[in-house]
């Protein structure tokens, strides 16, 4: 994400920072803005397609993953995977490991249900609303092998920082639904937000680090949008990659 485009969203955040006062606890600030992203109609026929197909509506009871996936491969979780690129590749790179990616952005969807399609994956589920409302509603304690959360908005403004997705007490929900050594891997290019994070994850009492510090590069994580964006910015991409005790 561009200077630019993260000085913009986050001018447009503070639009609603007036609601976010009377937000009663926590839980109740949103880690997103839902903006209307224009769809294809490549995009918008792949949606309306294969959506009841692929998509897991969101409904306030635990999902059977063996039921899902028709076995009992791992399941790995990524968390806002924009327009999915590295999602599917990672996908079709492991077929027997299962992947469910939480996406709020309707455009994101459509790209990646019709890469399902052309592709042919039948390891990748999607489940289009609120990561924290799903982990808590719908993903069973201790049923989950891995969170992804690749480029998340780093946020950058003080008063926004509670809106961060990395931090206590996410983290401790995200520890919560892994199994023992499953992991947390999360990317940034934005160095603030890395040292926040690390900090963050090094306080969740049933992570520990599997590195001293910052990870080394998973050659297996394909290269992103953002990534190449911040490269090009010559920020530095920082990776954290914490285990469940």
């Amino acid at each position: 994400m561009s200077d630019k485009e993260i000085n913009m969203e986050s001018d447009i955040n503070d639009k609603f920072e007036k609601k976010d006062k009377k937000s009663l606890s926590f839980r109740t600030i949103k880690t997103f803005v839902l903006r209307q992203g224009r769809m294809t109609s490549a995009q918008e026929r792949d949606y309306e397609e294969l959506y009841p197909v692929w998509c897991i509506d969101y409904k306030e009871e635990y999902l059977d993953f063996e039921k899902i996936f028709g076995n009992k491969n791992p399941v790995i979780i990524e968390i806002g995977f924009g327009m999915g690129a590295a999602t599917v590749q990672i996908a079709n790179n492991n077929p027997d490991i299962n992947y469910l990616g939480i996406e709020v952005h309707r455009p994101g969807v459509g790209k990646v249900l019709g890469d399902i399609k052309t592709m042919g994956l039948k390891n990748l589920f999607i489940i289009q609303y609120d990561a924290l409302d799903v982990l808590e509603k719908m993903i069973p304690d201790e049923s989950v092998s891995g969170f992804h959360i690749f480029f998340a908005d780093p946020w950058p403004k003080k008063k926004h920082h509670k809106r961060r997705l990395v931090q206590r007490p996410r983290t401790n929900l995200f520890a919560s639904k892994l199994k023992k050594n499953g992991y947390v891997y999360f990317v940034t290019d934005w160095q603030e937000y890395a040292d926040f994070a690390l900090e963050e994850l090094n306080a969740t009492e049933s992570l520990k680090n599997k590195y001293d510090g910052f990870a080394e590069h998973q050659t297996w994580r394909p290269e992103t949008k953002f990534e190449r964006k911040g490269l090009n910015a010559d920020r530095v991409i920082n990776e954290l990659f914490f285990e469940k005790k």
